[in-house]
């Protein structure tokens, strides 16, 4: 347990880093592509830090997490039949999940500023009760 906690505390830490590094990106008052781009890079990398504490936690518990199709959907599920988080979270960090696959498998020359500002508004909420 003491080990768990250890690597969720670290995890946790540098998602709360890249937090304020998102924080910092977001001031700026031009932003262009490039900084729309570092803003979704943050706010996936921001993301992953979650499942990854996510498959600690179930690993953990002994509870095998898939590796292949939509397995980061599936780690949200499991974690919610786990009771890890609550369907209403897992719902909203579902959102983030969908983001990230995007900002992965598309081009950062289509990201829009707006659902950028407004994922970056609810994600601050998320995060300040992490």
């Amino acid at each position: 347990m003491d080990e768990l906690l250890r690597e969720v505390q670290a995890e946790k830490e540098y998602v709360l880093d890249t937090f304020r590094a998102l924080n910092e990106a977001l001031q700026r008052k031009e932003k262009t592509v490039v900084e729309l781009a570092t803003i979704s890079a943050f706010l996936q990398n921001t993301y992953n830090g979650i499942e990854n504490i996510l498959k600690r936690v179930l690993k953990f518990k002994g509870i095998s997490i898939p590796v292949s199709g939509s397995w980061h959907k599936d780690l949200l599920n499991l974690s919610v039949t786990n009771q890890i988080i609550s369907l209403e979270l897992s719902k909203r960090l579902d959102e983030y999940r969908a983001f990230r696959h995007f900002f992965i498998h598309g081009y950062g020359v289509l990201i829009d500023k707006e659902i950028i500002d407004a994922a970056c508004r609810e994600f601050a909420r998320f995060v300040e009760r992490f």
